[in-house]
């Protein structure tokens, strides 16, 4: 082929990730991906599952940079022909519409001042350490829809950068779940759709509550005195926040599942830990574990009690069993919707700077019986790595939710719990990580902004 060189699936499913039609995937199997060298044109070979032959389709990008379908050829008898058909398209570029000149969504204009930036924003504009990151979220973006007109700046800004970076990170894992998006509201965040029906998500992050840079508890010690109190008031005060609000009230929420989408972002790295108290502060248990003499696990449930404020108010956990909880359909959680994901995800799809190694260590659920230690796994990020955008959410469903979220509007990869008795049952995927830790390493040479 002279033209058309090949590329990446991941690479082509971070362009083509909300341009796709979201069933498309249900008739045909994508085949062979294709660029014309620079990013301007791609190519895509399917196979048409009840024909049989071949399709293939030449895309570019419009003025929103966002890629559009431009000429497609159907009914191909075999696969060298449509290999034929892509080359001979990709060379002819007057025919294919190809603006890149104005009208898309920048993120990155500048719209306030330095000082007025978060640090992580200065970074992942700047930096080669975050260039992957950057190209992801550059294509991202340009399918983004401001419903408000403020994101840009608040995504710059240093109370709001986190928050917009959990949005961004949500608007891709709802539609790697093949969800498609009805933005024609201002709250809650997304009304989404999927085998006709909706539901209602509000995205709230548990704000800084240290100095950047701050390191996280030394000891375990000290971590689990944060989990036994301080963690579960953080996270209950931003529920309940949103929970006033009563968006189930609105007209286009009513009778829908409304889940709420919670991050934590109250300490440095501090959603690589806080995970168990989200759980017990949700259905009011934590849980003992033994082993018998067979050697078997036992797993003992312990009724939580309150928790108690600075001030002494004491606040009740089991918030699945508040006044109007039952309105909350789940809780969604990640600790992974971070801009190290984004990072990942754009290295394993080959963007951003080549002389950047990733080094992702993390800890998975351990799927062997009888077990109480998680997995522990440490790898280089590149073109092999098989990470998605959903690995790593789990969703907390409400046992009296008033209208309950359907399990299978999510696919394998999602981790989903559920409450019964006094214990969780957890359906867990191939691969749920419980917290990961990204190392950006950087010739010494090349250790500096772009």
């Amino acid at each position: 082929m002279k033209t058309a060189v090949p590329i990446n699936k991941k690479l082509f499913d971070i362009f083509l990730l909300f341009t796709r039609e979201p069933f498309v995937q249900y008739f045909t199997r994508e085949l062979e991906f294709y660029s014309n060298g620079n990013g301007g044109l791609l190519g895509l070979i399917s196979l048409d599952l009840t024909d049989n032959d071949y399709y293939g389709c030449i895309l570019s990008r419009d003025t929103s940079k966002q890629y559009r379908a431009e000429v497609i050829e159907a009914s191909i008898p075999t696969l060298e022909e449509a290999r034929k058909w892509i080359d001979e398209k990709m060379s002819n570029n007057s025919i294919v519409f190809h603006d890149n000149k104005h009208g898309f969504f920048d993120l990155f204009q500048i719209l306030s001042k330095k000082d007025q930036q978060h640090p992580n924003y200065t970074l992942l504009k700047e930096h080669i350490s975050l260039s992957s990151a950057r190209e992801v979220i550059k294509e991202i973006s340009y399918h983004y829809k401001d419903i408000d007109g403020n994101f840009i700046n608040q995504f710059q800004s240093l109370n709001g950068f986190d928050a917009r970076v959990w949005e961004l990170f949500l608007f891709c894992f709802f539609k790697e779940q093949i969800f498609s998006f009805k933005r024609n509201f201002k709250a809650p965040d997304y009304m989404i759709e999927k085998f006709n029906h909706e539901i209602a998500v509000e995205a709230v992050i548990v704000s800084r509550k240290t100095e950047l840079g701050e390191s996280i508890p030394k000891s375990s010690e000290e971590i689990q005195e944060k989990l036994n109190n301080e963690v579960p008031l953080l996270f209950g005060n931003a529920l309940y926040d949103k929970m006033k609000k009563k968006y189930w009230e609105k007209e286009h929420v009513k009778d829908k599942p409304f889940v709420i989408a919670i991050a934590d972002f109250h300490d440095t790295m501090s959603m690589t830990w806080t995970f168990n108290a989200l759980s017990n502060y949700l259905y009011g248990y934590k849980y003992q574990h033994s082993f018998d003499k067979k050697g078997q696990l036992i797993v003992k449930p312990i009724k939580i009690g309150n928790y108690v404020k600075q001030n002494g108010q004491e606040i009740p956990s089991r918030f699945f069993h508040l006044p109007d909880s039952e309105n909350v359909s789940a809780i969604i959680f990640s600790s992974c919707g971070t801009l190290s994901k984004f990072n990942r995800m754009g290295k394993q799809a080959g963007l951003g700077n080549h002389k950047v190694t990733l080094i992702r260590t993390c800890s998975f659920y351990n799927h062997e019986p009888n077990t109480d230690k998680p997995n522990l796994i440490s790898y280089k990020v590149d073109e092999t790595s098989i990470e998605t955008w959903s690995e790593g959410v789990i969703v907390f469903h409400n046992p009296n939710a008033k209208f309950p979220l359907n399990p299978a509007m999510f696919d394998d990869r999602v981790a989903q719990c559920f409450f019964e008795d006094e214990l969780i049952y957890s359906k867990m995927p191939k691969y749920f990580p419980y917290n990961s830790f990204t190392q950006n390493l950087i010739p010494h040479e090349e250790n500096a902004s772009l």
